[in-house]
């Protein structure tokens, strides 16, 4: 499933936002402190609320008061998350979480797919307070639309958990455990370079991990498994980090695991300890986004941070490909040259007014258009400051 469309109420900065026409790669701008982190935050805190619960995914963000938009605490969280299947039908997810007497419940949860831009949508799972209903007939969704559907009573065991993970464990909600799965494999990277320096305990593992501390194990599993794509990562590393001829994964004798990388100017290589932060996060990037198999959805926090200015038009077009082979992509910045890489109409940008966030789409901005008609670049735009209210 693709994201087209999200609306987030009450959600810290963001009162009332809606991001419309979401592209595959989407790019936010802004001001610091103008809600970038809390977009992003989004993603993570429906994957949380999904893999445990919504208290312990608020409680993780400090409680639902820390979390509920300033001066709105007697109000819902909600949001509204519109995706596109591969067989283009509208799927819709609605979530609102409300605190009663200190109590943190799921007020009400609705997932519904419309057949055609006309047809019927059916809620295949609508739950209220841990009680709801669930359809039963999947298999006649794809039938005239005279179909009636039949839903089947359910109750969860207790009313901060989602329906979608409670309901999307039994096979026979095909639909339901299918939009589990899509939240399920979301991925918000917030990597931490000390973390991946680190010597890891000996094993393999097949995706990096948001913060990056099993990069020696994920090096490992794709030399092994996937020797085209490592010799693929390696040559862009040489193209980008002049000197890298060699990464490899060396296990030690106690048992652990530690990157090494070989510079070609030198007889012996560098452990990743002694290796500079620059190298380091290009080579996990590439690890990241040339993934055998690419999450579904993926957010990156300002990628330009330790890089040199001069990679963020290759490290653009890396996120593209990335986004091509069927991963969604969501990237913060402040980079113009990474902005420079990208197109109109994948550009957000948000303005902080008033304490709260507003969400602004590039291409809905005639001035822009023109400008960009006429050979600017998106980035030169943002530095010259036309991105009314993003001040650098």
């Amino acid at each position: 499933m693709t994201l087209e469309e999200i609306t987030i109420s009450n959600y810290k900065t963001f009162r009332n936002v809606t991001f419309t026409s979401i592209r595959k790669m989407c790019v936010v701008v802004g001001a610091n402190g103008c809600g970038k982190t809390t977009f992003f935050d989004v993603f993570g805190f429906l994957k949380d609320a999904l893999l445990y619960n919504v208290t312990i995914a608020l409680n993780k963000r400090g409680g639902f008061k820390e979390v509920v938009s300033r001066g709105y605490e007697n109000e819902n969280i909600s949001f509204e998350i519109k995706f596109r299947s591969t067989e283009n039908r509208l799927v819709t997810y609605k979530l609102e979480i409300a605190l009663a007497n200190d109590v943190v419940t799921v007020a009400r949860e609705v997932l519904r797919f419309r057949r055609g831009s006309r047809g019927k949508p059916w809620h295949f799972l609508d739950f209220s307070n841990g009680t709801g209903t669930a359809i039963t007939n999947e298999d006649e969704y794809d039938r005239a639309d005279t179909t009636e559907m039949k839903r089947e009573q359910h109750t969860l065991d207790s009313a901060d958990i989602l329906a979608i993970k409670g309901i999307g464990q039994f096979s026979k909600f095909k639909i339901v455990s299918m939009f589990r799965k899509t939240i399920e494999q979301w991925q918000v990277s917030d990597f931490h370079i000390t973390e991946a320096r680190k010597i890891q305990d000996e094993g393999i593992a097949q995706h990096l991990s948001e913060q990056g501390e099993n990069l020696p194990q994920v090096t490992k599993y794709i030399y092994q498994n996937y020797p085209d794509i490592f010799e693929n990562i390696l040559l862009k590393m040489s193209e980008r980090v002049p000197g890298v001829t060699k990464v490899e994964a060396k296990s030690t004798e106690d048992g652990r695991i530690v990157l090494r990388f070989q510079d070609g100017n030198f007889k012996d290589p560098f452990y990743a300890k002694f290796v500079s932060d620059g190298t380091i996060k290009m080579f996990a990037y590439l690890m990241l986004l040339y993934d055998p198999i690419p999450h579904n959805l993926l957010c990156v926090e300002e990628p330009e941070n330790q890089l040199y200015p001069q990679l963020m038009l290759e490290l653009a077009e890396e996120f593209k490909l990335y986004a091509m082979r069927g991963g969604q992509i969501f990237v913060s910045t402040h980079s113009p040259d990474f902005l420079n890489g990208v197109n109109l109409d994948e550009i957000f940008w948000l303005e902080k007014r008033d304490g709260f966030t507003i969400v602004h789409k590039a291409s809905e901005y005639r001035e822009l258009r023109n400008l960009v008609d006429v050979g600017d670049k998106p980035g030169t735009l943002w530095k010259q400051r036309l991105f009314i209210g993003a001040n650098l």
